[in-house]
């Protein structure tokens, strides 16, 4: 009787052991993939386009791709009004941080456009993307338009243009629409190295309709992220806003293109959204009334209709 009581007990106890052990081991391998999925599932901040240059990007959402280029001198953080529209539409929208601005790295080097139309191509081409819609502000448009012309296209269905320093920012004897003369943005050159934030300051008065149309709030937010910048960075591409020429970009433009620029821009002239308008075939030009060239903080909610709806088409 005791041995077959302790045969019992012995049995109960191997198999108390064996669901003990099971059931350990099914928590480790629950809690395992757990970590692991939350790990796949975690996006990069950082993609690296040449040895030592690391780009900062902002990537959020699902479903088709929307490629955001910040203007002069802002990072991908100034988006940050666009972003929940675009994701809550069902788009994954990425904004990528050129370098020498924002958080991302400040190398010494060359800020041309090609330069970063290259970096474009190489987080592009790294994160696999595929017919994307490609939208730029101000000289982030210029940039925009330069990466798909020299790409013809490369990744992207659609370009978007918002209040694009393009295709040329300075006048020229054969091209008069530009707001600026040569020497204006030369004198902008030399003042990086004497007073930065009065530059800062001074293009930022313009950067609204009007001073009180962006909250001081909003112009702190954009100023910050200004001083992010590398007085270097900001000298190099504010010479290749002056002198760069893109007219013979504008017919290697095949894809559909949307120009979005307000009327009393005082930053970049209207007439430059007109001639890109004739240039680019197929583009349309939608024009806003009640803002300057902060058209996507002025008139949010009409910025971001418009181009969820160039997204949609």
């Amino acid at each position: 009787m005791m041995k077959k009581f302790l045969t019992l007990s012995i049995v109960v106890m191997s198999i108390a052991t064996s669901v003990t052990i099971s059931l350990g081991k099914s928590a480790e391998k629950s809690e395992k993939t757990y970590a692991d999925t939350s790990q796949s599932t975690a996006r990069k901040e950082y993609y690296e386009v040449a040895q030592n240059v690391k780009l900062h990007v902002t990537d959020l959402g699902d479903g088709p791709v929307v490629v955001l280029i910040p203007g002069y001198p802002l990072g991908d953080e100034s988006w940050e009004y666009q972003y929940p529209a675009l994701v809550k539409a069902g788009y994954r929208v990425i904004g990528i941080t050129m370098r020498g601005f924002g958080k991302s790295d400040k190398p010494y080097g060359k800020y041309t456009y090609d330069q970063f139309a290259d970096d474009i191509k190489s987080v592009l081409d790294q994160m696999d993307i595929k017919d994307a819609i490609l939208g730029g502000h101000s000289m982030g448009g210029a940039i925009a338009l330069h990466y798909t012309a020299k790409y013809n296209g490369a990744h992207l269905k659609k370009l978007a243009l918002f209040a694009a320093a393009a295709p040329r920012h300075t006048k020229t004897a054969d091209y008069p629409y530009p707001l600026f003369e040569k020497a204006t943005i030369s004198g902008w050159v030399n003042q990086i190295s004497i007073d930065r934030p009065a530059l800062l300051a001074g293009i930022g008065s313009q950067f609204a309709l009007t001073p009180t149309a962006i909250n001081p709030g909003i112009g702190n937010w954009l100023y910050n992220q200004e001083l992010q910048s590398s007085p270097y960075a900001m000298e190099k591409a504010l010479i290749s806003l002056r002198d760069e020429d893109l007219r013979a970009d504008l017919p290697k433009i095949k894809i559909p293109t949307l120009i979005m620029q307000a009327k009393e821009d005082h930053i970049v002239a209207y007439a430059l959204a007109q001639q890109m308008n004739k240039a680019i075939a197929g583009s349309r030009l939608v024009t806003f009334d009640k803002s300057g060239h902060a058209l996507f903080i002025e008139e949010r909610e009409k910025f971001n209709n418009e181009f969820l709806k160039f997204i949609k088409e």
